[in-house]
């Protein structure tokens, strides 16, 4: 009985240490959660107080110290943002060239990627450097020019001034290259031994082995597009053409001081579109983010 006694004490004593490793190695190092926690606090706190003082009054919002929870919640302004502002319009204005810039860039930006990947041809060298050295010239350095050839054009006041200029970025073009850099060679030269083109090649090929980096080129892009606001304000001249951002901060902006509230509630609503399509598209852009200019 003792030996048996004393066996049993001995493998429960065995088991603990086992336990707990299964236990750490289930949920990690427990104190690496207290910075990250902390980290995950900072990040939120700019969109919690957002939505939190969309729902304030005015004098809340303006209120020394300041309070996280609003004392009187309203959505009066929600109801003067919409009220103020054609809110359907600049909306459609604001998703349609946000759509049509990233569907530029998907496309155009991984056909030159994969031109400057895979394809070999005289000054491919050139043309990569030169976006390279366009990645490093600020976009406000371009700004006068492009608006001047877009005036030339006679693209001001419409949804095509706003749209053409960004359909293919050179960040676009860098992301592409790099990750399609990183395909086997030996592919592409099955396929054209079988007799496909380098079209067929782009489109049954390279397009269906680069999703990661496609959405997160298409987050980057719409994200960018959807929240522009200075080259709208300039080439957007007439109410009917406004985006979203141009409109918010033109409603937003009284005679004598700036109605936060409005602010944050059109904030807030612009945001959504944004969360939604990478809340759709989150795996692939990790994946992307991941995997880019690996070889």
């Amino acid at each position: 009985m003792a030996t048996s006694a004393t066996s049993a004490t001995s493998a429960l004593a065995d088991s603990r240490p086992a336990r707990r490793r299964r236990t750490r190695q289930r949920w990690g190092n427990p104190w690496l959660y207290l910075p990250m926690t902390g980290a995950l606090i900072v990040m939120l706190a700019p969109f919690l107080w957002m939505l939190s003082g969309s729902f304030k009054p005015e004098a809340d919002i303006r209120r020394v110290p300041p309070v996280l929870i609003p004392t009187d919640p309203t959505t009066a302004n929600y109801a003067e943002l919409f009220d103020s502002l054609d809110f359907v319009g600049m909306f459609a204005n604001s998703l349609a060239v946000a759509l049509a810039v990233t569907a530029g860039n998907l496309l155009f930006c991984s056909m030159l990627g994969y031109a400057l990947a895979k394809l070999e041809f005289r000054g491919r060298k050139a043309v990569f450097a030169l976006v390279l050295a366009t990645l490093m010239v600020p976009g406000l350095v371009t700004f006068v020019p492009l608006y001047v050839l877009t005036t030339g054009l006679g693209l001001t006041d419409s949804l095509l001034g706003l749209i053409l200029p960004f359909l293919a970025a050179p960040f676009g073009v860098f992301l592409m290259r790099q990750f399609i850099g990183s395909l086997p060679d030996e592919l592409i030269d099955a396929a054209r031994m079988d007799g496909c083109g380098e079209i067929a090649i782009f489109r049954r090929i390279i397009l269906p082995m680069t999703t990661p980096a496609l959405a997160t080129l298409g987050i980057i892009s719409f994200l960018g597009s959807w929240n522009n606001f200075l080259w709208p304000l300039v080439v957007a001249q007439n109410e009917d053409q406004y985006t979203l951002p141009v409109g918010l901060a033109l409603v937003s902006s009284g005679q004598d001081f700036t109605r936060y509230g409005v602010l944050l509630a059109g904030a807030a609503v612009v945001l959504l579109p944004v969360l939604v399509v990478f809340l759709l598209f989150q795996r692939h852009f990790i994946a992307g983010i991941a995997t880019t200019g690996l070889k």
